[in-house]
């Protein structure tokens, strides 16, 4: 299916691995031209070599840590006008309210929740000074489910949420659309490494991970290129009337 994205340039954050590595492909895929950004420069040159090895768009990577306002505004100067952004970068540590530290709490949301607010508040003016682009930002499921012993980040995922749903109502009158993504799990490095220990404690073998996800919808968790398509079809023309709208991809579950 073409999505008519060809030429169109998108910025996505967190790119060099999982959920954003496979939706830059997907959006390389399509035509667009993808700016890559995460803190590792060794691992976005790996990611955008994988992209340029499948397609020949143009490929930018920015390493930049992007837990403070100053370091976002200079990375989305550098990048140039754009088309597209996905706000992906981010994962907040697990634990019940005694668990997680002020400062890790506060070091978690400046950059994903703060993070994702900085870029809306630096890109969204420039896309709507066109009356044309698309926000889309990868939140997560425990936004919406409450888990207690993932407080941190049901708590950031859920402000998100209403950023998006909000952002997303005005951003009509500007020309613009504003959406959001509700992952469940996806089976990313990191989650994989998580159901390894988890293995290991459960099993005494943590090669055994993957009985993990054997209660899950479908026996298994979602794949970063399952979520990767989500953010192409969204981010097209083909989901036009499209605003305000979070959707939730976990199997069901």
């Amino acid at each position: 299916m073409d999505l008519k994205l060809a030429g169109k340039r998108a910025l996505i954050t967190g790119g060099s691995k999982g959920i954003g590595r496979a939706a830059a492909l997907v959006l390389a895929e399509e035509g667009c031209d993808v700016t890559l950004v995460a803190r590792d420069a060794a691992m976005l040159a790996e990611a955008a070599a994988a992209i340029r090895a499948r397609r020949q768009v143009n490929v930018r990577t920015i390493a930049a840590d992007l837990s403070n306002e100053a370091s976002i505004r200079q990375v989305a100067d550098e990048a140039g006008e754009l088309d597209i952004l996905v706000n992906n970068a981010g994962a907040i540590p697990p634990g019940e309210i005694t668990a997680v530290s002020d400062e890790t709490w506060r070091r978690a949301w400046d950059l994903k929740v703060f993070g994702f607010i900085s870029f809306c508040r630096t890109v969204y003016p420039r896309m709507a000074a066109r009356k044309s682009g698309v926000i889309i930002n990868v939140v997560g499921a425990a936004g919406e489910q409450f888990p207690p012993n993932y407080i941190a980040g049901a708590t950031g995922n859920a402000a998100l949420m209403a950023l998006t749903r909000a952002l997303g109502k005005q951003a009509p009158r500007d020309g613009m659309r504003v959406v959001g993504i509700n992952p469940g799990p996806v089976a990313t490095e990191r989650l994989v490494m998580l159901q390894k220990a988890r293995a290991k404690e459960q099993f005494g073998d943590a090669e055994r991970w993957a009985e993990l996800f054997a209660p899950m919808p479908f026996g298994r968790a979602a794949t970063p290129e399952e979520i990767g398509n989500a953010v192409a079809f969204l981010a097209s023309p083909a989901s036009g009337y499209t605003s305000g709208t979070i959707l939730t991809i976990n199997g069901g579950g």
